[in-house]
């Protein structure tokens, strides 16, 4: 298998990318909806497009943000790997279009938080982990009507579903990478959990 600096870089490059890509901000401006950046947590991602009042948006965000991740993965995995391409890409691929989305070029570097993302990295990577971390999130979210908490707890069993579901400590130490990440990208929400102040999606919403 290849490992060419060059060829990895420019896959690196490509899902980086791909995952630059803001589904919640060319959704609010395809639907003439509010910028999600302009109100409530100014996060660009579904969790804030529900915020505005469009379930419809939000379903949009979450099914783009989702499928962006699963693809590229899926890419690496089901096309560059029997290429040739050494296996190493795979990872860096799942951590580069998971940057893209919390760092994306075209908005000046001011993403998500990557849940939707995440999720579609691990439905690519194990359907079965992938499903497994979705059960962790919407049980979480029913009994409390919290997203952030929904997924801190998801981040934290996700590691552990990687170790069951994962043949390779390179891939589970992928999963490991974006779970501390994507706990890094809730420290916000943290503090506010500790301080009784997060927001609590009702039923009607």
């Amino acid at each position: 298998m290849t490992s060419d600096p060059l060829v990895l870089f420019l896959i690196t490059l490509g899902a980086y990318l791909m995952g630059s890509v803001s589904f919640a901000v060319l959704v609010s401006q395809v639907m003439k909806l509010p910028d999600p950046r302009s109100f409530g947590s100014k996060n660009p991602g579904a969790t804030n497009m529900l915020r505005g009042g469009s379930r419809l948006g939000a379903a949009i965000v979450l099914l783009g943000d989702a499928v962006k991740g699963w693809l590229a993965v899926w890419l690496a995995i089901h096309v560059l790997v029997p290429l040739g391409i050494a296996e190493g890409a795979v990872a860096l691929v799942a951590i580069a279009v998971f940057l893209g989305h919390g760092y994306p070029v075209f908005f000046r570097f001011k993403g998500g938080k990557g849940v939707a993302t995440a999720l579609g990295i691990l439905l690519a990577l194990n359907p079965l982990m992938g499903l497994c971390s979705l059960v962790v999130w919407l049980s979480v979210m029913a009994v409390t009507r919290i997203s952030s908490l929904s997924a801190l707890c998801t981040s934290l069993a996700t590691p552990f579903f990687g170790l069951f579901f994962l043949q390779t400590w390179l891939l589970r130490g992928t999963v490991f990478l974006l779970a501390v990440i994507l706990l890094l990208h809730h420290h916000a929400n943290i503090r506010k959990l500790l301080a009784g102040q997060e927001t609590i999606f009702r039923q009607r919403e």
